[in-house]
């Protein structure tokens, strides 16, 4: 089997069998993000343990694209830490958009490379991602201690 074959499964795999697809109760952050090009919706819902992604779930509607790749995304990011998880998305988006950059270390997100050949579905492949890194930042910006000025 080829590469692009391998890759091709992947995404058909996650766009037709989504992971962690659905609601999740008791939510300590969350997100929406929405692609006008194409018009990709989703709502990310993250549960956190500390600094942790204890659990993450997402709901909406998208192009195949957009929900493999947030079903990828999940799978990879359960179980990291914050500042993980803002790396792993830092190296995805450099998958996605650099053509020198290698999906080496990256297991089945590797197979969102091929969307690199296709700059239009780029945004599609990231949607969720960006809005991760939305939804992490609020969550700290909340939990962060109140500073004084005085």
């Amino acid at each position: 089997m080829e590469l692009n074959e391998l890759y091709r499964d992947v995404i058909l795999d996650h766009n037709r069998r989504p992971r962690n697809f659905g609601p999740l109760e008791a939510a300590d952050a969350s997100a929406e993000g929405f692609n006008p090009m194409c018009g990709d919706r989703l709502t990310l819902r993250l549960k956190l343990a500390g600094d942790r992604i204890e659990d993450i779930r997402f709901e909406g509607q998208g192009c195949a694209i957009s929900t493999a790749s947030a079903s990828l995304m999940t799978e990879a990011v359960k179980g990291k830490t914050r500042a993980e998880a803002l790396r792993l998305f830092g190296r995805v988006h450099g998958l996605l958009t650099d053509d020198a950059a290698l999906g080496e270390d990256l297991g089945k997100l590797a197979a969102l490379s091929g969307v690199r050949e296709f700059p239009a579905r780029v945004k599609c492949a990231s949607l969720c991602w960006h809005t991760l890194s939305s939804a992490l930042q609020l969550s700290a910006a909340s939990t962060s201690p109140a500073v004084s000025t005085e």
